[in-house]
C-alpha cells in the first residue's frame, strides 16, 4: 500500500480500536490522525477522547509516519473535519479518510490505493466511494462504476479536488443551474434541495461537511468511482453519535471484499441506476414495474433537458 490514511476520531475508543485494527493490517506508510477536544459540557468527553489518543500513541506497530492534529477545545464535527482536511491535504497529494465509526473490508484499502492511481490526472473524477447503498440490490459486470453520488463512510480524493470544496456553498447563487442539472427525478430534486437550504440556513445547527463536499461534487460535474460491492461498515449507529443517531436498517451495511479484475469501458454514469442509488439511499424498494416508471421518467427528464438545450 503506497498512499497516506487519514484517520479522523474524537471520543469512542471501542470502534476506533477496530477501524485502527484494519488500519494496522494494511500498514499505511503515512496515518495522519485528527481529533477533536473534549466538549466542556460532556464530563466524559475529556477522558475518553484522552483514551483514544493513548490508543493512537500505542496502536501503530509498524514501519509508518504518524502526524497528529490535536485540537484543544472542541470544534465541532463540521468545524474539526474541515480544518482536519484541510491540513492532510496541505500535506499530502491524495488520501484515504476514515472516521472511527467506519469499519473498512481488507480490500477497501487496495481498491482505493489503485483507484487513486489510476484516476489521478483525470479532472473529471472526484471521489472514490467505500460505500455502495446499492450494493445488494444490483451489481454491475465491472469491478466498480461511475456514479455521481458522493458517500462518505470510508472514501479517498485528491488535493486537486479538495482544493475545490465550498464549506459554506457561497457559490449557491452562480451555480444553481449546474446543480439542477445534476438531479435525476423530481423527488431527488425536492430532497436534495431541501437538506442544501436547511444546512446553508444555519451552519451552527447542522453541524455537517459532507453536503458541502456532496454539493462541490456535483455542481462542478464531478464523477465518483463506486466499487461493485460494499466496502464499508458503518458502525456508528447508536444514540453516542452526532448524525446516525437512530437506527437505519437499510442504511446499516456489511462489507465485503472486492479483487480489481475488470473496468468500465467509459466514465458515463447512468441516471438509472442514479436515481436508483437515491431509491436505495432513501430506504425504498421498488417493484420492477416501479422501476420501469423510473426508467421513463429519467428518461424523460433526459430528452427534456436536451430539447431546453437546443432552445437556447
Amino acid at each position: 500500500m503506497n498512499t497516506t490514511v487519514v484517520f479522523i476520531v474524537f471520543n469512542r475508543p471501542e470502534p476506533a480500536r477496530r477501524v485502527l485494527e484494519r488500519i494496522r493490517q494494511a500498514r499505511p506508510p503515512q496515518l495522519l490522525v485528527v481529533c477533536d477536544g473534549p466538549r466542556a459540557h460532556v464530563p466524559t468527553d475529556a477522558g475518553r477522547v484522552a483514551e483514544v489518543r493513548e490508543l493512537i500513541a500505542q496502536g501503530v506497530d509498524w514501519p509508518c509516519e504518524v502526524l497528529t492534529n490535536y485540537a484543544d477545545c472542541n470544534q465541532g464535527c463540521r468545524e474539526r473535519v474541515i480544518s482536519g482536511l484541510n491540513w492532510a491535504f496541505s500535506l499530502v497529494e491524495e488520501a484515504i479518510i476514515l472516521e472511527d465509526d467506519c469499519l473498512a473490508d481488507p480490500s477497501f484499502f487496495t481498491f482505493c490505493d489503485a483507484m487513486l492511481a489510476r484516476y489521478r490526472q483525470d479532472a473529471n473524477v472526484m471521489h472514490i466511494n467505500g460505500t455502495n447503498f446499492l450494493a445488494s440490490r444490483w451489481r454491475p459486470s465491472t469491478s466498480y462504476y461511475f456514479s455521481k453520488y458522493v458517500w462518505v463512510w470510508g472514501w479517498a480524493t485528491w488535493r486537486r479536488a479538495w482544493q475545490q470544496y465550498d464549506p459554506t456553498m457561497a457559490s449557491w447563487e452562480t451555480r444553481l443551474p449546474a446543480l439542477e442539472e445534476r438531479f435525476d427525478s423530481g423527488g431527488e430534486r425536492a430532497f436534495w434541495i431541501s437538506t442544501f437550504n436547511q444546512a446553508r440556513a444555519d451552519w451552527t445547527a447542522a453541524d455537517t461537511w459532507d453536503f458541502q463536499w456532496m454539493y462541490t461534487c456535483w455542481t462542478l460535474g464531478g464523477l465518483t468511482v463506486v466499487p461493485s460491492v460494499n466496502l464499508v461498515e458503518n458502525l456508528g449507529f447508536g444514540l453516542d453519535a452526532t448524525h446516525t443517531t437512530s437506527p437505519q436498517a437499510h442504511l446499516h451495511l456489511t462489507a465485503s471484499p472486492l479483487q480489481i479484475t475488470s473496468h468500465p469501458r467509459t466514465k458515463a454514469r447512468s441516471r438509472l441506476r442514479d436515481h436508483q442509488m437515491f431509491c436505495a439511499y432513501w430506504g425504498e424498494t421498488p417493484h420492477w414495474r416501479a422501476s420501469l416508471k423510473d426508467y421513463l421518467h429519467v428518461v424523460g427528464h433526459s430528452v427534456l433537458r436536451i430539447l431546453a438545450r437546443l432552445r437556447r
